[in-house]
Parts: structure tokens; sequence; C-alpha cells
């Protein structure tokens, strides 16, 4: 097992995860919930099943296309997700 990449993936998906609407989700739930143990391995067993789904996809993905490809695919979308947190939403 290469143990720097279990480590590196682990932090980049921990950080990732601090305070986005996955764990707004859950403190909402574990706030309106008598049982903290099923709020705890629902919401992990989604984080699993998403970190799964995202590992099988981008092993397929990888074998279809070449991987500067791929990275510069998320390197876009990273940065136009980036921009447009940039600017406020008007709302109608």
């Amino acid at each position: 097992m290469d143990w720097n990449l279990l480590g590196l993936s682990f932090v980049m998906v921990f950080i990732s995860e601090l305070g986005d609407k996955s764990q707004l989700a859950a403190i909402a739930l574990s706030g309106s919930s008598k049982s903290l143990r099923a709020v705890f391995l629902g919401s992990s067993a989604a984080l699993l099943l998403a970190s799964f789904l995202g590992v099988v996809l981008g092993e397929g993905v990888s074998h279809l296309l070449p991987l500067q490809f791929v990275k510069a695919i998320a390197a876009i979308g990273f940065a136009g997700m980036g921009l447009r947190l940039l600017w406020p939403v008007e709302a109608p």
C-alpha cells in the first residue's frame, strides 16, 4: 500500500469536506435527532459511497482519456467554480 498516497488522499478530502453542504446537513440532522449514531453512520456511508464512485469513475475515465486532458478538465472546473463564487447571485 502506498502510505503517502493514503495520507494525501485523507488530508485532501478531509480539508475539502470541512464546512461544505454535507457537513452542514449532518449538523442540522444531528441537532434535530436523538440518534447521533444513525446520523454519523448515514453521513459516513454517504461520503464513502461518493468517494468510491469518484475513484471508480476516475479510474475508468483515465483509461479512455489522456491524463493531461482529465487534469485540465478538473482544473478548469475548479477554476470556474472559484470564479463563480466571487460574484454574488442576484435575487430575482
